[in-house]
């Protein structure tokens, strides 16, 4: 890693990476990499976050942003003393780490830090913009809405939407996707807004979420034609047209059909035995986490973890205030009973007193279409992807064939055969997106 980041004093140009959940700055060991084989050390600074390593991210997306724009306030600063001056920045985030990146983003605008730097490229990897709470119904997924929100501290609390973050009365991702937020005025002063999503075997954050998206075209891959960009197949799909209608198939044998699910026996047998007993191990070290992460948010909160806290504590809105607190959000299991919204406004089953929210869910229910139907998101998500599409994204559709662990190998978190196709993904980035 040391052989990738820094650089000399001759670069006028930062790029930061920032980890994601459970992550470390290791996981962008192979995105500092691609960056540098393109870019040398006199034309490109490469500065990997390493404060919210581990357990750290537990502490929310608020804390995490404040370490990360403390350092980058730091990197410019030990440019400068060194005699060198940064113009250019660009920020690229890794799961969480793009909802950490662009709360700094938001901090580095507000604090005038922007003012003085060309914002280049914003680009984010498997980012869940809208959280990970799940619109699917059926009680394994409520459990999780439930349990998930509640098991990983406070950015458990955040990504499922149940917080409310200072005096807003909105979750904080909400907050983060309000137009007149210093987070999307911030991120509007990139020349260039990239994501990066996984459309198939995310776990960890799935396509609507990390694609900003309203439908998933993408539930039944045997049923569409799906279409490339030059040079990057079979992994990057064409943004402009990613899928068409495919022809008909002849179904497979009966001998075919069996033999997928004899394949399937050893994993469903390691589910089975290992699947419990790593559920009691997960929460066990949730309850000390949340403990441990309480204490860090306190010492914070005090000025006493290296950080002058009220240096950071500035005004959400820069357009113009508020005038008054709008309603909390719908709880998370308001919504849990349908995969889809209705097609009409009788048939949803919503539950919820806001006016303002039943707007907002009778007019996406209106838009939703027979054969791609709207999910079943929250009012807020909704909000927020109509609010981040109208900064303008360079969306690219991956599909990663050869591991299920696609949320790994988008950016190959590590060196591993199988996560190879994520090489191809650094390229197009280093390549054909990245503005140096």
């Amino acid at each position: 890693m040391a052989d990738y980041i820094g650089g000399d004093v001759e670069a006028d140009h930062l790029c930061v990476l920032v980890h994601g959940l459970w992550g470390n700055p290791n996981h962008m060991a192979s995105v500092a990499k691609a960056l540098r084989s393109q870019y040398p050390r006199d034309k490109l600074n490469i500065l990997v976050a390493k404060r919210n390593a581990g357990s750290f991210t537990y502490d929310g997306i608020e804390l995490g942003g404040e370490r990360v724009c403390n350092e980058i306030e730091e990197e410019l600063q030990a440019v400068e003393s060194e005699g060198g001056k940064i113009k250019k920045i660009s920020i690229a985030g890794y799961s969480l780490g793009g909802l950490v990146a662009r709360y700094a983003i938001g901090l580095l605008y507000a604090r005038g830090v922007l003012d003085n730097l060309e914002c280049m490229t914003f680009t984010a990897f498997a980012s869940p913009f809208l959280g990970v709470r799940t619109p699917l119904r059926g009680w394994p997924n409520h459990v999780w809405n439930v349990l998930g929100a509640r098991t990983l501290c406070m950015s458990g609390r955040q990504l499922f939407g149940i917080d409310q973050f200072r005096d807003t009365g909105k979750p904080l991702l909400a907050v983060l996707a309000d137009p007149k937020s210093i987070f999307m005025c911030g991120l509007a002063k990139f020349k260039r807004r990239i994501l990066y999503t996984n459309i198939v075997n995310d776990r960890s954050a799935v396509y609507y979420t990390t694609g900003i998206a309203k439908t998933d075209p993408y539930t039944d891959l045997d049923k569409v034609k799906v279409n490339y960009v030059k040079g990057y197949e079979p992994v990057i799909l064409d943004p402009t047209n990613p899928v068409s209608p495919a022809p008909p198939k002849p179904k497979e044998p009966l001998v075919a059909n069996l033999k997928k699910w004899i394949n399937r026996v050893p994993f469903i047998l390691a589910v089975a035995v290992f699947v419990p007993l790593g559920l009691v191990a997960f929460f066990i070290n949730s309850a000390v986490q949340t403990v441990r992460s309480s204490k860090r948010v306190m010492l914070h909160e005090k000025g006493l973890a290296g950080i002058d806290v009220e240096s950071y504590r500035v005004d959400l809105w820069i357009k113009e205030m508020r005038e008054a607190v709008e309603h909390a959000y719908e709880d998370l299991n308001s919504s849990q009973n349908q995969e889809y919204l209705g097609l009409s406004d009788g048939d949803s089953g919503e539950e919820t007193d806001d006016s303002s929210n039943q707007e907002i869910l009778a007019l996406e229910r209106k838009q939703s279409h027979p054969h791609q139907p709207t999910l079943a998101l929250a009012p807020y998500q909704f909000a927020a992807i109509n609010a981040l599409d109208a900064l303008g994204w360079r969306k690219y559709p991956v599909w990663i064939h050869n591991d299920r662990h696609s949320h790994a190998a988008i950016i190959v978190r590590m060196e591993k055969p199988t996560f190879e196709e994520g090489k191809v993904v650094l390229s197009h980035w280093v390549n054909e997106e990245f503005l140096i």
